[in-house]
């Protein structure tokens, strides 16, 4: 007969203060994680234990209401949109303190209810239980003398997918969502981040920029080292792939052998507030994997600032597209956001980045046309759909009225959508392949030596006009769903 040894199961304990809330998450996750640690250390060293299993469960937040009364409306999280029980599993509620606060108390706030923190029914599985021990690494299957599984608990895929957030989440027992992610879905994206990036999930900002391109991690590199510089700037440190941090503008980073498949650089601020660089590289498929990971941390804002092939005949290499709607070719998201799905322009994303670009480049108004357009950005997943007979794909574009061509914004865009980030793209034109201006190598490094540079900077003032909105205004209502989490 097998037994289960498990570190037991607290009261549930309710609360009206978010901060004293979440110190009973971190206490649950520590004693659980600890356990499993502790387990999994004696059973790697002295051998598994006969007929018992070992397992310990996520914490878990609980909230019910029994009245239809609507809060402020102009809100668009921090409530529950009809009586019932809602609850969501809760991981490394370390990293997410200020976040669990600032969420759990909105509900407390617009509801005048109380919050209970319980053990949940979820296993930890051990892998991510020992993912903050560095002393610690789970085998490969069979690697550990005993079968992991009969043991521990491993991933469930069941607790690991999108359903939530893709609106076909069936409650279990009338208790529905209280957030967009589950535990295990979290952890399992913490994980990947750290693999594709490099960097810990800790040092990832509120901020994110997408290029597809190194050459804009140079200059990453040079504005967060002057901003080191200037005691007022409120940016603290920079941390480049493979976590390394410095605090002082000279210090020199270590050059790292092989970079990841995304390289990834944090500028950071006491409160988070900072902005993270991502290279994602080039295609659909990359933009998915970074935007699927990113999103459980819940950043205030993502843009993507690439490069593209202009369309139009009257623009120039170097000018600027600001995308304001996309057409959908990339194929990634067909089976999470149906194509006919609108990707709506958010207004205040649009309207930082074209007061970023005014302010860059010093032309206001109707002058602004000069140098950018403002319309569809079609979004493929052919890098070489020049080489195809031009009648179809040309027929598209131009029925569709779009301006530039690439190969991530518009994934970005709909995953932002769907993940309820505000998103929003600024991309340069490096190309004009439908009017013979092909990216050669000569004329590909004097574009990137002059270009990139106020490209990135319009990017990174964009932001900071973004980190001055309050979150109530950052975060549209036209992003949420009928039934939609309270956390944000």
């Amino acid at each position: 007969m097998i037994t289960t040894k498990h570190p037991g199961h607290p009261p549930d304990e309710s609360f009206n203060d978010a901060t004293e809330a979440v110190d009973r998450l971190e206490l649950l996750y520590r004693q659980a994680t600890g356990f499993i640690c502790e387990e999994f250390s004696r059973a790697m060293a002295d051998g598994a234990p006969d007929n018992q299993r070992i397992r310990a469960f996520y914490p878990e937040i609980r909230f019910s209401t029994l009245t239809f009364a609507q809060v402020d409306s102009r809100l668009s999280f921090g409530h529950v949109s009809a009586p019932g029980t809602y609850a969501t599993t809760v991981t490394r509620p370390d990293l997410f303190r200020n976040y669990l606060i600032q969420q759990i108390g909105l509900l407390i706030r617009n509801h005048g209810q109380p919050v209970t923190i319980s053990v949940s029914d979820t296993p930890i599985p051990v892998h991510f239980a020992v993912a903050s021990r560095p002393d610690l690494t789970v085998p490969q299957d069979g690697a550990a003398g005993f079968t992991l599984r009969d043991v521990f608990d491993v991933p469930d895929l069941s607790t690991t997918n999108d359903d939530i957030v893709n609106g076909t989440y069936q409650p279990a027992n009338g208790t529905g969502p209280l957030a967009l992610f589950t535990a295990q879905r979290i952890d399992y994206s913490l994980a990947r981040l750290s693999h594709y990036t490099a960097t810990s999930a800790e040092h990832f900002q509120n901020h994110v920029l997408f290029t597809n391109y190194q050459f804009y991690v140079a200059e990453f590199e040079a504005y967060a080292r002057a901003q080191l510089a200037d005691p007022n700037s409120g940016y603290t440190s920079f941390v480049s792939t493979g976590d390394h941090e410095i605090t002082d503008p000279s210090a020199k980073i270590p050059e790292i052998a092989k970079l990841p498949q995304m390289p990834t650089y944090h500028l950071k601020r006491e409160d988070g507030n900072g902005i993270t660089l991502v290279n994602i590289g080039v295609g659909p498929s990359n933009a998915k994997t970074a935007t699927d990971h990113i999103a459980v941390l819940r950043p205030h804002a993502w843009l993507m600032v690439g490069h593209c092939a202009g369309l139009r005949n009257t623009q120039a290499l170097g000018d600027f597209v600001l995308a304001h709607g996309y057409l959908r070719e990339d194929h990634v998201l067909d089976d999470d956001l149906p194509v006919w799905t609108p990707i709506p322009a958010l207004a205040e994303i649009q309207v930082a980045l074209e007061e970023a670009v005014a302010e860059i480049t010093e032309y206001e108004g109707f002058d602004l046309k000069r140098i950018m357009r403002t319309g569809t950005v079609a979004t493929i997943d052919n890098r070489n759909w020049e080489l195809r007979d031009q009648s179809g794909p040309v027929q598209r574009l131009s029925q569709s009225r779009a301006i530039a061509l690439d190969m991530e914004s518009a994934t970005i865009a709909a995953n932002g959508y769907r993940f309820r980030v505000p998103y929003g793209t600024l991309l340069c034109v490096s190309d004009k392949p439908l009017h013979g201006e092909l990216k050669l190598p000569g004329m590909a490094s004097d574009f990137y030596r002059t270009q990139v540079a106020r490209h990135l900077q319009i990017g990174i003032r964009a932001m900071e006009r973004l980190r001055g909105m309050p979150l109530e205004r950052l975060h549209s209502r036209k992003l949420r769903s009928f039934d939609e989490t309270a956390f944000l």
